[in-house]
């Protein structure tokens, strides 16, 4: 048994070597292909690019490792090489351990520069100032619904959406002190409104506190006592505060989707693999929402979602924010665009990026 343990080890030993010797082999051309891109003007996140690498990779591997698994290494792997250029900045709705922060590190990995910001507007001014190459700002939950800021800045800025990230969101009740002691609840508007029935039913009549992000709240809690927090376990880990109860959001598919914002689009990934967003407002007319709609339906573009948010420009005046299948560049949606730009008042293009 101890001959054929060693001997299994060994053949581990000799996996290991072939893999550090094709990782730097692999990292040296990928820096020879980041050089080019630098001396091109190339973008340095390149979305499309990665997710053909992914989706390679799934179809190469026999198992047993699962497509997720391989995604997550190869995710560290391109992060790696990438920071050997340089890392990119990042900044992201913080502090450290924050949801955002997380949905972050899924979309580039752990080797980048993060940058914790304390509110989604200074995500958007630092990215288009350049003080940070990109962004990563909470855009809607399954729960809770639309996070507003995120769609306000999108329309006050010239910075596009060129990725997106799905992350669960386990919500845990953190706090030195025990449930019959709690006085407050702190956390961002979001996590309280995807908690609010647990709360009724285990919290009734204590106070909840909106602050900034969930990781601050935990801070909070750790500060003062009768106060709890809503936020993730691994801030639970991060700020050493004991957990008081696990699984406090109100649905088991308790989902947060998140944009990467920059300065420059992403290319088209093809074969319907796209997803598209836009605002519009429309014309103060009978029938104009309608009209809008059947010009997409017209040329046999899938929507995604419609969102309404108050123009804040004059009274009962509306953005209509909605995202289709397809890509800016694509000659269908272009001809989509066109015809909206000629009975709407306003449309603009938000970004085409991965559906993944």
């Amino acid at each position: 048994m101890n001959e054929e343990l060693e001997a299994l080890r060994k053949e581990i030993d000799k996996c290991d070597q072939q893999i550090v010797e094709t990782l730097n082999k692999r990292s040296q051309v990928a820096c020879q292909i980041g050089r080019i891109k630098a001396e091109v003007g190339g973008a340095i996140y390149d979305p499309s690019r990665e997710e053909k690498v992914f989706g390679k990779i799934e179809e190469l591997s026999g198992g047993p490792l699962k497509p997720d698994s391989l995604r997550a290494i190869y995710r560290e792997i391109i992060s790696a090489a990438k920071s050997l250029e340089g890392p990119a900045k990042i900044a992201y709705l913080g502090p450290e351990a924050s949801y955002t922060n997380q949905a972050a590190l899924g979309c580039f990995g752990s080797s980048m520069d993060y940058q914790a910001v304390s509110s989604i507007p200074e995500i958007f001014t630092l990215v288009e100032k350049g003080d940070a190459d990109y962004g990563v700002v909470p855009i809607e939950n399954s729960t809770d619904g639309i996070v507003r800021h995120s769609l306000d800045m999108l329309v006050n800025t010239h910075l596009y959406i060129v990725n997106q990230n799905y992350l669960t969101i386990e919500h845990c009740l953190i706090s030195n002190s025990p449930l019959e002691e709690i006085e407050m609840v702190c956390s961002k508007d979001q996590a309280l409104g995807q908690c609010r029935d647990w709360l009724l039913r285990h919290l009734p009549g204590v106070d909840q506190k909106e602050v900034a992000s969930t990781s601050l709240a935990v801070t909070m809690a750790k500060k003062d006592k009768g106060v709890a927090a809503i936020a993730s376990s691994l801030a639970s880990e991060l700020y050493e505060v004991p957990i008081v109860q696990r699984n406090v959001q109100d649905r088991t598919d308790n989902i947060t989707r998140f944009l990467v914002i920059g300065k420059e689009p992403t290319k088209p990934l093809g074969d319907d693999q796209d997803r598209t967003s836009i605002v519009v407002s429309l014309k103060d007319e009978v029938g104009a929402l309608q009209n809008a709609l059947n010009i997409f339906s017209s040329h046999k573009i899938n929507l995604c979602k419609i969102e309404s948010r108050p123009t804040r420009q004059k009274s009962w005046d509306y953005f209509f924010f909605i995202d289709f299948i397809g890509h800016y560049e694509d000659a269908s949606v272009q001809r989509v665009m066109d015809e909206l730009r000629s009975k709407s008042s306003f449309v603009k293009w938000l970004g085409s990026y991965p559906m993944v």
